[in-house]
């Protein structure tokens, strides 16, 4: 019989675990140590060399364990399990998704280096290239979702840093607003500004879709960047991050975490290899949900937009630009009510089976109103160009029966108390 090639979903449960080096145990147990015992000495050198690049690995040699901060049988294991989903060469995962987020900025960012950026973001990595890049002199471009590549290429000539442009960093979709920006073309722009010496990357934050709804290394980014809470995690139940890409990014990744020391524990190593196994399961009924949902959302006369992937109109740019990259629409919703913030958080505040909470990904359902809450960092100014207004709602969107989702969204939209001339314009 051939050999046959398993998808991820099938090797979650058991790629790069061996039971025999655990006494048998079906499931990885949890390596809750500081430090590894060295058979020799020399073998101890030949560790160190490897983890701190003294010298090049021979074939078929492995970095052997060493300490917790630099490698962990629970952290090599789960990096090789979400190597499967993107097709990366290596993966590091971290104690948060800003602190992936941040190991990136700094690793592949230095005084002068220009960084363009897609807006909107998360409102944690906002902060950060507003609030700490421009203290170390990194200069930025922040790109508006109706820009056109023209405009991006035009911005970034005008800057007068066009030879210093060190990275792209994307977040697509964009949290909260579902704004979606093709990948293929940005790479194509940080290609136009590369040379043989210094070769600008494209890193895309990959949070909305996870690793199951769009694969951005295959649609020519060189990282890829996870809140590893979200889908992957998937529990509501801890704090991780994850970047993945080829071997030489990823060996500088590594490097700076071992130093930074912002590995994720053996713990939440452990959970997050629990919660690989049920990935697809639990991101095949959440975009099920959402799809219901939108539709719903999308004929209400209290809502007045839903911003999903699913409701694109096929005649748009956008819509081109999420089939060519995407495989679902998400479990991402946002919408805007009628109004402004009474009424949203009169939503908010009537809803019984989604609860009132930021973060995303879980198996349950959660509401939150981004503007006061993940993206009240943001600039005023800059929210309005974003559209992230008063009036603005975001939902995450769980595995529970989707006609009791449909029942809580109608009872709190029911509460909200609207102008009945308005009611009927926007009807």
């Amino acid at each position: 019989m051939k050999n046959h090639d398993f998808n991820p979903e099938s090797l979650m449960m058991t790629y790069g675990y061996k039971p025999e080096l655990s006494e048998g145990a079906i499931k990885c147990p949890i390596f809750q140590t500081s430090t590894f015992v060295f058979k020799t000495a020399e073998e101890g050198k030949a560790f160190f060399e490897l983890a701190y690049g003294l010298r090049e690995k021979s074939p078929k040699e492995e970095l052997g364990l060493i300490y917790s901060r630099i490698n962990n049988p629970n952290l090599e294991i789960l990096e090789n399990r979400l190597c499967l989903w993107d097709k990366a060469d290596d993966c590091a995962v971290f104690e948060s998704g800003m602190s992936a987020i941040s190991t990136v900025l700094l690793e592949f960012l230095k005084p002068g280096d220009l960084l363009v950026y897609s807006n909107p973001l998360y409102g944690g990595t906002d902060h950060f290239i507003h609030h700490f890049l421009n203290k170390i002199g990194v200069h930025t471009i922040g790109v508006m979702p109706d820009h056109s590549m023209d405009e991006v290429v035009q911005m970034i000539k005008d800057s007068g840093k066009a030879d210093k442009l060190a990275l792209i960093f994307m977040e697509t979709p964009a949290n909260p607003t579902n704004d979606i920006v093709d990948i293929e073309k940005f790479s194509k722009i940080a290609k136009q500004f590369s040379t043989e010496e210094r070769k600008a990357l494209v890193a895309v934050d990959n949070t909305y879709m996870g690793p199951l709804w769009q694969h951005p290394l295959q649609c020519g980014a060189d990282l890829v960047l996870y809140s590893a809470t979200k889908y992957i995690g998937g529990h509501s139940d801890l704090i991780a991050g994850a970047v993945l890409g080829n071997a030489e990014l990823m060996l500088r990744v590594k490097t700076l975490r071992t130093f930074l020391g912002n590995m994720v524990s053996p713990h939440t190593a452990w959970l997050l290899l629990r919660s690989l196994e049920t990935l697809k399961v639990r991101m095949d009924q959440q975009t099920q949900n959402a799809q219901v949902i939108a539709d719903y959302l999308n004929n209400h006369p209290k809502v007045e937009n839903v911003y999903y992937l699913g409701l694109l109109k096929e005649e748009s740019e956008a819509y081109t630009t999420y089939k060519k990259q995407c495989s679902a629409p998400g479990a991402m919703v946002s919408f805007d009510i009628v109004e402004g913030e009474k009424e949203a958080f009169m939503f908010l505040n009537s809803l019984k089976l989604m609860k009132l909470a930021v973060s995303l990904g879980g198996t349950e359902s959660l509401a939150e109103h981004p503007k006061t809450m993940t993206h009240a960092g943001v600039d005023e100014v800059q929210m309005k160009q974003m559209n992230i207004t008063d009036r603005l709602i975001r939902l995450s969107i769980g595995v529970e029966y989707s006609k009791d989702l449909i029942w809580d969204l109608e009872q709190a939209l029911e509460k909200v108390e609207v102008d009945s001339a308005l009611e009927l314009t926007t009807a």
